[in-house]
């Protein structure tokens, strides 16, 4: 079963029982990510790691690390 389906049945039930409808699939989607990021900085600090942007120091990592021949 997708999600779509899933929500469609949620919304069914809701409306059957009175209930407040279910958020769309997807709509908290950026703000997960957004804490997921939060969380990696907060890690960085306590590690003695920088905190600004933590994507950019492991694609620095990526691209110096040697490759084999």
């Amino acid at each position: 079963m997708t999600a779509i389906e899933q929500y469609l049945i949620d919304t069914y039930r809701a409306s059957q029982h009175g209930a407040p409808m279910p958020p769309p699939p997807g709509r908290e989607d950026l703000a997960v990510l957004r804490g997921a990021r939060s969380y990696e900085q907060f890690r960085a600090v306590l590690e003695g790691r920088p905190a600004r942007r933590p994507w950019l120091a492991a694609l620095r990592r990526l691209l110096r690390r040697p490759r084999p021949c």
